[in-house]
């Protein structure tokens, strides 16, 4: 028989529900106010049960793994995150017996929790993590970094306690995709850079990297069949100020690996038949006249093509997607196709019809912007839609008619999730042709229902894109992204029933310490009751 409700307990029940988290039931003791609710965590867990005693980390804790070396691998990541702040040793253990910090894949009653969920369970003798697949223990290792003190993310020891409210977690994704996409080739981003922009994408249970890799500014990745790709194309950007720079393959795939680690996926980028003057001015045959071009370090958009008639122009995307594609483990391969407003209608259905059929002989599917759902997406192919409230009916119709088809629909709304619109008209860098975007529009929609005549089940998640004609550090990133990525990845995590802006609010005013902590540049928005201080 379960016992009366203390006014304590009472209340942390009200702060979780007010968090908009379904609430299984109450434990019979009431919890530490001195610990971190569980319902505070960003994205909204898909339920809590709260209640018990707190585990504690101390010196003597372990942190223990089974024996498998992706599990050891999550271990090992969480030790990382936490031996610098706390100052204790945490030795990652394949012994499973005693107390500490568990992190267990079974089989066993987690049917429900597919590749990415987890549950959490936290009690006076151990914290356990138990999962299907290495995803979820990561995931459940991020949740369970928010449920202890912000204090834990810096470099250098603090003074602790190091207290993880009792109760369970139990948690799934609501989207299997869930992205953030980095520009990199209006301006460069080095090696390095990426990785941290990884790093605060892991926190919040993105699962994929889209790198926008070729425009008309720059060409970012080697191509060994066509070199001049990336040491005169990527010789460049914005403004024309900077050096440029690339991405030779080993660095690529360094990436590709380190963003693994953080159980990210890589879609990479080359966006064609338009936003190709970079690769227009490095090989004079891709042109129809046979001319190339200046290098373009403008912000314009839509001057630019392949010449679609020349069969050399098929040569070099043959070679481009093969050399990307070896390098890429991912499933898909982003092949742009936006802004082609300088390549004739019948031209783009014609280059499409030829491309696509590329990308999947060299074991890739298809990934590109609306705008192919007008030239027959094939099979498996997903559709990024990033239009506005007033993109028009027709253009929506397209996507839709294409959704109900059968291809699979990404949802970047320039007006809700481009992250380099600007927050007011204050707002020091972005732009804003796709209108202002306050922390609050880029949060409140919902995914499942925003896109007319398209089917939920077409809705493969959501992204976040990050233009950078006006970025060019990682505290310009930063900047743009925080507050509103960790919204964005809320919308692709939770489910729809835990949207409520008044609950989120106060649950991302909570994690500015955190950000402190990790020296993440972000925007006091006013819509956001941050803490003092």
């Amino acid at each position: 028989m379960r016992q009366h409700r203390t006014p304590r307990l009472l209340g942390t029940l009200l702060l979780v529900a007010a968090a908009g988290i379904s609430v299984v039931g109450a434990a019979p003791s009431a919890p530490d106010r001195t610990v971190t609710p569980l319902g505070r965590v960003v994205p909204a867990p898909a339920s809590v049960d709260p209640g018990g005693s707190p585990y504690r980390i101390t010196s003597g804790t372990r942190i223990r793994v089974d024996r498998s070396k992706k599990v050891h691998d999550v271990g090992s990541y969480l030790a990382g995150v936490l031996r610098p702040s706390t100052g204790y040793r945490l030795p990652v253990t394949d012994d499973p017996g005693g107390d500490g910090i568990r992190l267990r894949i079974s089989r066993k009653g987690t049917a429900g929790l597919g590749t990415e969920g987890y549950r959490l369970t936290s009690g006076k003798g151990a914290v356990t993590i138990t999962a299907r697949a290495p995803a979820g223990l990561f995931h459940g290792v991020q949740t369970l970094r928010q449920l202890l003190p912000a204090a834990v993310e810096r470099d250098s020891k603090q003074p602790g306690p190091w207290a993880v409210a009792g109760g369970t977690i139990t948690d799934t994704p609501r989207y299997g995709y869930r992205g953030a996409m980095l520009d990199v080739s209006r301006h460069f981003f080095t090696v390095d850079q990426v990785k941290r922009y990884i790093d605060q994408l892991a926190l919040y249970k993105i699962n994929t990297l889209h790198l926008h890799l070729s425009d008309d500014q720059g060409w970012r990745i080697a191509v060994d069949s066509w070199p001049r790709l990336a040491t005169y194309g990527g010789s460049t950007q914005v403004g024309g100020g900077g050096p440029g720079g690339h991405y030779t393959k080993a660095q690529y795939t360094d990436l590709v690996r380190y963003a693994a680690s953080r159980h990210l996926e890589v879609v990479p980028e080359i966006d064609m038949p338009g936003h190709t003057n970079a690769a227009l001015a490095s090989y004079a045959e891709l042109n129809c006249d046979g001319v190339a071009p200046p290098l373009y370090t403008g912000t314009e958009v839509g001057f630019s093509s392949l010449c679609v008639d020349k069969p050399v122009t098929y040569d070099f995307v043959d070679d481009v997607i093969r050399e990307l594609a070896a390098l890429t483990p991912g499933k898909y391969l982003h092949i742009g196709g936006d802004e082609a407003h300088s390549t004739s209608h019948e031209d783009y259905v014609a280059f499409m019809e030829k491309v696509q059929p590329i990308v999947a002989k060299y074991g890739k599917s298809v990934m590109g912007w609306h705008q192919l759902t007008g030239a027959g997406p094939a099979k498996g192919a997903l559709a990024q839609y990033w239009g506005l409230d007033g993109t028009s009916a027709a253009e929506k119709e397209q996507v839709a008619a294409a959704a109900r088809g059968g291809t699979g629909i990404v949802l970047s709304p320039a007006d809700r999730v481009y992250l380099d619109m600007k927050y007011t008209a204050d707002t020091p860098l972005g732009q804003a042709w796709a209108g202002l975007v306050e922390v609050r529009r880029s949060y409140d929609w919902d995914p499942g229902n925003y896109l007319p005549g398209v089917p939920g089940s077409a809705v493969r998640g959501v992204e976040a894109p990050l233009w950078t004609e006006t970025l060019s550090t990682s505290k310009h990133i930063e900047y743009m992204a925080f507050p509103r990525l960790p919204g964005v990845a809320e919308l692709g995590w939770s489910p729809a029933s835990t949207h409520d802006w008044d609950a989120y609010k106060v649950r991302l005013a909570a994690q500015a310490p955190r950000w402190d902590a990790l020296g993440i540049d972000y925007y006091r928005s006013p819509q956001v009751p941050w803490p003092a201080g």
